[in-house]
């Protein structure tokens, strides 16, 4: 009703001054029986309010869909004159159903860009490991300090191309995991062993305090990769050496719980409500060139994915100290 005044406010206004403009022309003309006025006056509003009631009645479930836009399913326009074949209601009908059509039609085209654009990069990340891992195996045979130093960049290369293909990934998540009970300490034991390079490099030790018997219901590909990120960020940003990186393991409420401490600089407090967002890198990625932005927004959207809470806790000059909680899990210890 209220938008069906609003469109009709100007006719309203043009009849009340056209009735006011023949009234006043009639008097000026001499004609003064005012009786007689009235009852014209009574008549054409009441002409007035019949046109208007038509005009509502007719485009009474028009005007409801447009106060009231149905979501979804409703917006390809199919119902929006079921019951209005008024022109105006048919022809925005129309309208909506060719808009409607060149929209799914952009939609479909850049959709089909997007899936070869990140096939192309999911191609391109798998083709540059094999020169990497055969590069890898050519300077294991060479104590050459030199190399040693080519196969920490070489490393480096390799989280960056995990980086972009785990990515990549992540807007089709739900066709690439497999959830399973795993011993979370095997899980830890391996992440840390394929980053043993790092620890040696930053002269960090990892502690880690997991009973072989918890297992947690996870995707073991995708946590590894989590793990990966959070414990290369741990170490980049511990700049003190004979650090430690602590990993426990720990049932809370029904809950397994795998507390990953670090001994580094920490996290302002102004940064931690945005170190989820994309490309965010705070007072740290000014000091740390390294740093994207990215890891910590990939770590929480996969922990979104597979069930998991994320905690993040940290003071500078102290460390910080992540938590991943299995909500998931039974927090069953073999025996």
């Amino acid at each position: 009703m209220k938008l069906f005044l609003q469109e009709q406010r100007p006719l309203i206004m043009v009849y009340i001054a056209q009735l006011l403009v023949i009234t006043l022309i009639y008097r000026l003309d001499g004609y003064r029986n005012l009786t007689v006025s009235l009852y014209a006056g009574i008549i054409s509003l009441l002409l007035l309010l019949g046109y208007l009631a038509f005009r509502f009645i007719a485009n009474r479930s028009f005007y409801k869909r447009l106060e009231q836009p149905l979501p979804g399913e409703s917006l390809t326009g199919e119902s929006s004159a079921e019951s209005s074949h008024t022109p105006l209601a048919e022809a925005l009908h129309q309208l909506l159903k060719t808009q409607f059509r060149h929209y799914t039609t952009d939609l479909h085209n850049y959709k089909h860009k997007i899936e070869g654009h990140l096939q192309f990069i999911n191609q391109w990340a798998h083709q540059m490991k094999t020169p990497i891992s055969v590069i890898h195996l050519i300077l294991q045979d060479d104590d050459d300090p030199r190399f040693a130093a080519i196969g920490d960049e070489l490393d480096r290369l390799k989280k960056g191309l995990d980086l972009v293909l785990y990515t990549a990934r992540l807007d089709t998540f739900e066709h690439d995991f497999h959830v399973e009970n795993l011993p979370l300490q095997r899980i830890v034991r391996h992440v840390t062993s394929e980053q043993k390079r790092l620890f040696i490099r930053r002269r960090i030790y990892p502690s880690i305090r997991i009973d072989s018997g918890l297992t947690v219901a996870t995707d073991e590909k995708w946590l590894s990769f989590v793990l990966t990120q959070l414990l290369t960020n741990a170490v980049r940003y511990t700049l003190k050496e004979q650090g430690t990186l602590f990993f426990n393991g720990y049932t809370r409420e029904n809950q397994v719980v795998l507390e990953i401490r670090d001994e580094g600089i920490g996290i302002p407090q102004s940064d931690l409500p945005r170190v989820f967002d994309p490309y965010f890198t705070g007072e740290n990625g000014r000091r740390f060139q390294e740093s994207t932005g990215m890891g910590l927004f990939l770590v929480k959207q996969i922990c979104d994915k597979l069930g998991h809470a994320f905690e993040i806790e940290s003071k500078v000059d102290e460390g910080t100290t992540v938590r991943i909680i299995f909500t998931d899990s039974s927090g069953h210890i073999a025996q």
